[in-house]
């Protein structure tokens, strides 16, 4: 009887274990410095061929790959102490993974982990991915820079619980793809330049959840670089991000629509550029965000609006499209600690002339700067704006228009913006209004205290 029950148990844990691929049987060495990528493929490939299952890279092994091919039903799994390495040679990444969607950047072409038109696949566990993407290995001059991951009208994708280190350029390009969850997940990407973190492209129905960032440039990029794939049905929550440039990004690739994205329970810090940025420039239209529940401590213009023209995308026609339609944003419970920066940390919102931005909210906002604004910055008149002969082919960055004449909030080219309960602390004197609107269509600012003394409208400057 004893033997019938131990052959039992040995048949059913047979069972459990039929669907796991673990790279050492394929021949991966698993040693940091022998070139595993094939037998990491094998294990993918036998892995879809038998309907699905783990590609398991093992504890205590670093397995050492240049670009593979991730397929369906397939979860490439790396276990709790296991590192899935970069090849440090930049022949090692294949050319046939797409491209990069911006302008002047085919140095970012390649990439180490691919999949395209695949669905039901994942990237878990407790393990690290390490792009080994220093600059003693990849830059610009020496080729190029691989990106960690790019995934290609994919479908139902999970990643979940990773370490993502070191990429040479962005961790991660997700292109034309619908549900996709990503959880749980840690992002350090300071090694290179341009490590962006979540980059979710013409996208739908994307959930990213309880992660943290720390980016060498936008930790969570949302884009549309077709006009037929929108971005869309976006969620993302109860995370952490600090970065070199900004924290969120919104827009700038942005021939596609924008719509239903919501952002809360959040924490930004030591941001050296903005916190949300939000900018439409390529014809699309975008509408109907939330953030809500944020905390940000030293990032200088918490929230950056801006609705101009500008080409982004490497397939961008060369002529500017029309400027469509931007409205429709909701800002509530925000925590804005910036006594540590500069006078150079407001709020800043600008459409266009007759190009508006519209429909704005503005809801129980607590927001600390440093103070310091002169007479000059309170009467500063010429202020650029953001047209094509400012922007001379790139970005509209702030440091185009530069000091505001506002401590608190500064809009322009508004249609529709009502701020209510907005309490504004400066360490030091400010000469400057706490609000200002120019060319503000039906705007209201109300419950407004500076330190401490609720301001009346004469004391403010609406229009």
């Amino acid at each position: 009887m004893k033997q019938v029950l131990l052959l039992f148990l040995l048949g059913f844990t047979t069972i459990l274990q039929a669907n796991d691929y673990n790279v050492l049987d394929y021949g991966a060495k698993g040693d940091g410095t022998s070139k595993d990528t094939k037998a990491v493929q094998a294990a993918i490939d036998a892995c879809t061929k038998n309907g699905g299952g783990n590609v398991i890279i093992p504890a205590g092994k670093t397995v050492l790959i240049g670009t593979i091919y991730l397929k369906n039903f397939v979860t490439l799994y790396i276990e709790n102490g296991a590192v899935l390495l970069g090849s440090p040679n930049y022949e090692d990444y294949t050319t046939d993974t797409h491209k990069n969607r911006y302008k002047n950047e085919p140095h970012m072409d390649r990439c180490l982990i691919f999949a395209s038109d695949a669905k039901y696949f994942a990237i878990k566990g407790l393990g690290t991915i390490d792009g080994n993407g220093h600059p003693k290995y990849f830059t610009k001059e020496k080729g190029g820079r691989p990106m960690m991951m790019r995934f290609l009208n994919c479908t139902n994708i999970q990643l979940k619980e990773v370490t993502l280190i070191n990429p040479a350029a962005w961790t991660s390009a997700w292109l034309y793809c619908d549900q996709i969850v990503v959880d749980s997940i840690k992002i350090i990407s300071r090694v290179n330049q341009n490590g962006d973190g979540l980059d979710f492209d013409g996208c739908t129905n994307v959930r990213v959840a309880n992660s943290s960032f720390d980016t060498s440039d936008d930790s969570i990029c949302l884009q549309t670089s077709r006009p037929d794939k929108p971005c869309k049905n976006i969620v993302i929550t109860n995370c952490v991000f600090t970065s070199k440039w900004a924290a969120m990004r919104i827009g700038l690739a942005s021939r596609g629509d924008f719509e239903s994205v919501t952002v809360s329970n959040c924490t930004f810090h030591d941001i050296q550029d903005s916190g949300l940025k939000i900018q439409m420039n390529e014809g699309g239209e975008m509408k109907n965000m939330i953030f809500s529940n944020i905390v940000m401590k030293n990032v200088p213009r918490p929230i950056f609006m801006t609705f101009c023209q500008q080409r982004a995308g490497v397939e961008t026609p060369e002529t500017m499209f029309p400027m469509k339609a931007m409205h429709s944003f909701s800002f509530n419970n925000m925590i804005i600690d910036n006594r540590e920066l500069d006078k150079n940390s407001v709020i800043f919102f600008t459409g266009m002339p007759e190009h508006y931005i519209s429909n704005i909210q503005l809801n129980n906002i607590q927001m600390t700067v440093s103070g310091g604004g002169t007479f000059a910055d309170a009467t500063k008149k010429e202020i650029n704006e953001y047209t094509l002969e400012t922007l001379n082919g790139w970005w509209p960055e702030f440091s185009k228009v530069g000091t505001l004449p506002a401590s608190g909030v500064y809009a322009r080219h508004i249609d529709g913006l009502y701020i209510n309960n907005f309490q504004l602390i400066t360490i030091t004197d400010d000469k400057r209004k706490s609000i200002v609107f120019d060319d503000v269509l039906n705007g209201n600012a109300k419950n407004v205290y500076l330190n401490g003394k609720e301001l009346t409208n004469p004391e403010l400057k609406l229009n």
